[in-house]
């Protein structure tokens, strides 16, 4: 009996230590559970790290919108020389005693620009330049569309003396606080009178009053 007792205690003993042998097996093996959770937060940073940049991007989009917003508040700028296509046309009438070369001012930038106060005008002839005076009531600030115009008048006197009088070249325009001239085409009356400084003066009317100068 004791043979059979020893045994049979042997073998509980073999039996606790088996048992033990497996529950440390399923520990370990839950161990690796942390592991696997540890991996997964590596890609959740990952995946943080991505919301991150898309949040970035939208951020940035979100400033180019507001950049965008800002210019369109911003005030209209000044019409430049190059963005102005410049012509002039004769508007004399035959029962006036002066001329009429009306001036217009295109705009042909794309985006909208401010214009206002005098045109620098000055007429080129034989005798040197000359410069028109400015004459008229000066308007406010005319904003042109892309593709619209606004006019300005020139008047001088007619040459019906008889004589040759001053012949005239060319016109040079300077459109509103610009320093960059165009020079174009004279519409006009080919000549003016020569005088004492008695008859009337060429004069310039101001941005957007065509056939006022005078």
């Amino acid at each position: 009996m004791r043979v059979y007792k020893i045994t049979f205690a042997a073998l509980a003993v073999a039996a606790s230590l088996s048992l033990t042998a497996c529950q440390s097996g399923d520990a370990g093996t839950g161990q690796s559970a942390p592991s696997s959770a540890s991996n997964g937060s590596s890609s959740g940073g990952a995946d943080q790290d991505g919301a991150k940049d898309t949040a970035g991007k939208s951020s940035s989009g979100k400033g180019a919108a507001v950049g965008t917003g800002s210019n369109v508040s911003n005030k209209v700028g000044k019409c430049r020389t190059d963005e102005l296509e410049i012509t002039a046309s004769d508007q004399s009438f035959s029962d006036e005693s002066e001329g009429t070369v009306v001036v217009e001012f295109k705009n042909s930038g794309g985006g909208d620009c401010s214009i206002s106060g005098y045109a620098g005008v000055d007429l080129k002839t034989s005798e040197g330049p000359l410069s028109a005076e400015r004459a008229g009531q000066q308007t406010g600030p005319d904003t042109l569309k892309g593709g619209e115009s606004t006019f300005f008048g020139i008047t001088y006197p007619l040459n019906d003396t008889g004589g040759s009088g001053i012949r005239i070249t060319g016109l040079v325009v300077t459109p509103p606080d610009e320093t960059k001239s165009v020079t174009i085409d004279w519409p006009g009356a080919a000549t003016l009178p020569v005088t004492d400084g008695s008859g009337s003066p060429v004069t310039v009317g101001p941005i957007g009053s065509a056939g006022q100068g005078g």
